[in-house]
């Protein structure tokens, strides 16, 4: 059954490519695999691995079918081009930018002391489940979740916990030398600013000088000026323990599923599908060129050329995060039958 469905789709595969302008809005294009460059090279394998970790979740009848078949083992680069169709999705105006994010670990406990002093939140009951709540500034202000029970960690920079925020989990070395990993809860939906781009507002750094580590060491010399720095973001998120997940596997992502280093992808799902794999493509002076799969999001993920590369956990991965910011093409992977869909009618939802 599985082989007569596959062998459906790959009959609507077409040759040469196709396009389609939608007035105002996206603009979808079929492409060859030649016209990826690298394609050849790549690990297929690693990337279907990946890619089965979290197909079963997908909806939709011709992702389920796909999924069954990549569980039979098959040839990884041969699945890949038989089955799937490689679609460009772009809106006028609108370039490609690819970012790096990271699992930091930090050191902490779960009781505060006088070195361990600032505390990372679970959500509170009267966070509501739409709209916004109170700004980063006015909790800090107001002391609105202290002494509740809602601290699940402590740590000793305010800096790090800003970062631990902005990557939306994190790993947490306790005394001991165990492990606590918390993973994203809820926010209280303000508007995130870049620090980044306040400094180089202000003159104190050339764009190309940001990175998570200048950051980090500006706020600590300049702990008065940084502390306002670091307010100037609405943004606040709030954790939950997920200490069920071990720790050689990644942090969980979108799809409740652990996301891989250098083959995961946040994206923005109103345009790219969750579990989908992706082409990417970077500008970077040593371009990244992988298949990665789309299993995570995030809000300033916005728009179908717009991704995140995970980098995996601690300090050298967030180093590798912290200098990706290139433009270049992100390249769905869509089932023939769907990737003809979208091309008719590029701002449908594919699902």
């Amino acid at each position: 059954m599985i082989r007569a469905a596959l062998a459906g789709l790959a009959l609507m595969l077409a040759p040469g490519s196709a396009s389609a302008v939608a007035t105002g809005g996206p603009a979808a294009q079929i492409l060859s695999f030649d016209a990826l460059p690298g394609w050849a090279e790549e690990d297929h394998a690693a990337a279907l691995a990946v890619f089965r970790s979290t197909c079963a979740d997908m909806r939709g009848r011709d992702w389920q079918v796909l999924c069954a078949f990549a569980g039979t083992g098959p040839d990884p680069r041969a699945f890949f081009e038989r089955f799937f169709l490689p679609v460009f999705l772009a809106e006028e105006g609108t370039e490609a930018m690819f970012t790096g994010y990271y699992e930091p670990e930090l050191r902490g406990d779960r009781w505060r002391s006088e070195y361990y002093h600032v505390p990372l939140y679970a959500p509170p009951p009267e966070l509501p489940e739409s709209g916004p709540w109170l700004t980063r500034r006015e909790i800090e202000d107001s002391g609105v979740l202290e002494g509740r029970g809602l601290e699940l960690a402590w740590v000793a920079d305010p800096v790090d916990a800003f970062f631990l925020q902005i990557q939306g989990s994190g790993r947490i070395r306790l005394p001991d030398g165990s492990l606590t990993r918390l993973g994203y809860a809820a926010a209280n939906r303000q508007d995130y600013t870049s620090l980044g781009q306040i400094l180089v507002a202000r003159g104190l750094f050339e764009p190309h000088e940001v990175s998570f580590e200048a950051i980090r060491a500006w706020v600590r010399a300049n702990p008065e000026e940084g502390v306002e720095l670091l307010r100037q973001s609405d943004s606040y998120v709030f954790f939950r323990r997920v200490d069920d997940v071990p720790p050689s596997a990644g942090p969980l992502g979108a799809m409740n599923r652990s996301v891989t280093a250098m083959r995961s992808l946040a994206v923005d799902p109103a345009f790219v599908p969750l579990g989908a794999p992706v082409w990417v493509e970077t500008t970077a002076a040593r371009p990244h060129r992988r298949l990665m799969i789309a299993q995570d999001t995030g809000s300033a993920i916005k728009g179908p050329q717009r991704g995140d590369i995970f980098t995996g956990t601690g300090r050298e991965a967030g180093r590798v995060a912290g200098n990706i910011r290139d433009g270049g093409r992100l390249v769905m992977l869509l089932p023939i039958q769907l990737a003809h869909a979208l091309v008719a009618d590029p701002g449908a939802e594919i699902r």
